[in-house]
């Protein structure tokens, strides 16, 4: 309800600025899937590093039409902290700055629906950044690859509570990592899941 509340008050401040757009219901055939990485154990102070969406249209992964930015090297990090970080995949060097980030990020996603796996974690993150800089949350529709494929699998298994991990999930349904723990490589493999689940009657593969 607090969401709701919050999207229809940020309505009303846009209505006329250069991101009111952004607030329209979307009449197209595309969604984008969106992923980020962060630098920081803990999600609440952790640093977002990257951003990545790829369009989605029908049963097509439009990887010629995606985005994939790496932001400035975070001020608080540095030294061993920042070669251990990169070598765990998170280049930052000749990065964006954050607002510019966002802003492309803005541009690219528009009005469409927006797809992730475990999406929440990632709207929090990139909200988080967004609200103090732009005025506004990510008001698209959403969907959940994550809670999407634990539906499915409750109908087969209702003792379960969670879904498997991304990579188990992947797995079962036989669908490639595409660059495991980057951004654009994880919102890659979220498409092809989600399209997997969507287009294949049956697409839950096994589960053990």
């Amino acid at each position: 309800m607090i969401k709701v509340l919050r999207r229809a008050v940020d309505r009303r401040r846009h209505a006329n600025g250069d991101y009111a757009w952004l607030f329209h219901p979307y009449t197209g055939d595309e969604m984008v899937v969106i992923n980020t990485e962060t630098i920081g154990s803990h999600r609440r102070n952790a640093e977002l590093a990257s951003i990545a969406a790829v369009k989605v249209r029908g049963d097509r992964v439009l990887t010629s039409e995606s985005l994939d930015l790496r932001l400035v090297r975070p001020a608080s990090l540095s030294g061993e902290s920042f070669r251990i970080h990169v070598s765990h995949g998170v280049d930052l060097n000749g990065g964006l700055a954050p607002e510019d980030a966002l802003e492309r990020l803005l541009d690219f996603v528009g009005n469409r629906p927006l797809l992730g796996w475990r999406l929440g974690i990632d709207l929090a993150i990139l909200n988080r950044e967004l609200r103090p800089r732009f005025g506004f949350d990510l008001p698209n529709a959403t969907i959940d690859v994550a809670q999407s494929y634990l539906r499915r699998l409750r109908r087969r298994h209702p003792e379960v509570e969670t879904a498997p991990r991304f990579e188990k999930v992947a797995e079962l349904l036989d669908v490639p990592l595409m660059g495991r723990h980057t951004a654009l490589g994880d919102a890659v493999t979220t498409a092809l899941i989600y399209l997997r689940l969507e287009h294949q009657a049956g697409a839950l593969g096994r589960y053990s």
